[in-house]
């Protein structure tokens, strides 16, 4: 009996290891907020690499009126030992980005989060979202349409051995007008920082309002390769409206 029970631990140790060996590295997402006048969206990322066990934290801070990283940013902070803590590396990253926007005003200007799909969801579409901006009911807004497609670029230099290879397109569809499309962001070739992207799915709409609606984010999950099984990290495509 007392051999049976030893192989049947075994067995499950076996089973923790290979599943240990295939999980990769999922980066959480938080959403800072954007300034008082919705000029600037920040977020986080933030998790422990696979491999190394080192932890990261990433923050982004973009300018809503033309989708560019405002100066001096990304900030980026990996602590190279195993022994550091997760909630040091986030605090590193806070600290360095209170020279670019302070804390407290983001978090006075948060926004709305009008949609969200974790990684984890599995019943719902990873490139579309439709949403009501506001939490106002009935709607005085129209709904917010966002489509994502996948634009395949095995000719990355970089990445020719590592398999399919993906950029992305974000459209926006008006609620109006015929359902006129707008173009909101399309990849020509793969930024460095992005890595080996195999994947992307609308994780987040995030919208901002004054007088009325002024601003918006849609958050996007990357899928890369990584060193234990696939990684993901975050995106962000901006704009106003």
């Amino acid at each position: 009996m007392r051999i049976l029970v030893l192989f049947a631990v075994s067995l499950l140790a076996q089973f923790a290891t290979s599943l240990a060996a295939q999980a990769g590295d999922v980066a959480e997402l938080e959403i800072l907020g954007f300034t008082g006048d919705g000029g600037v969206f920040a977020f986080e990322e933030y998790g422990v690499q696979d491999g190394s066990g080192f932890p990261y934290a990433n923050r982004y801070y973009i300018d809503t009126t033309d989708d560019s990283f405002l100066k001096g940013t990304p900030i980026k902070v990996r602590l190279d030992d195993e022994n550091a803590t997760l909630d040091a590396a986030r605090l590193a990253a806070r600290q360095k980005g209170e020279a670019i926007v302070s804390q407290a005003e983001l978090a006075a200007n948060r926004g709305i989060t009008a949609g969200f799909n974790p990684v984890t969801e599995l019943s719902a579409d990873p490139f579309r979202m439709v949403v009501n901006p506001r939490p106002i009911f009935s709607p005085i807004d129209d709904a917010l349409e966002f489509r994502l497609d996948e634009i395949g670029m095995d000719n990355t230099e970089s990445c020719q051995s590592q398999g399919d290879i993906n950029g992305f397109r974000l459209l926006r569809i008006e609620a109006k007008d015929g359902g006129k499309t707008e173009l909101l962001h399309q990849d020509k070739s793969i930024p460095k920082s992005r890595g080996c992207p195999i994947g992307y799915r609308i994780g987040a709409v995030q919208t901002f309002s004054l007088q009325g609606l002024s601003a918006y984010a849609v958050l996007i999950a990357v899928r890369q390769f990584g060193f234990e099984g696939p990684d993901y990290r975050w995106i962000a495509v901006t704009g106003r409206l």
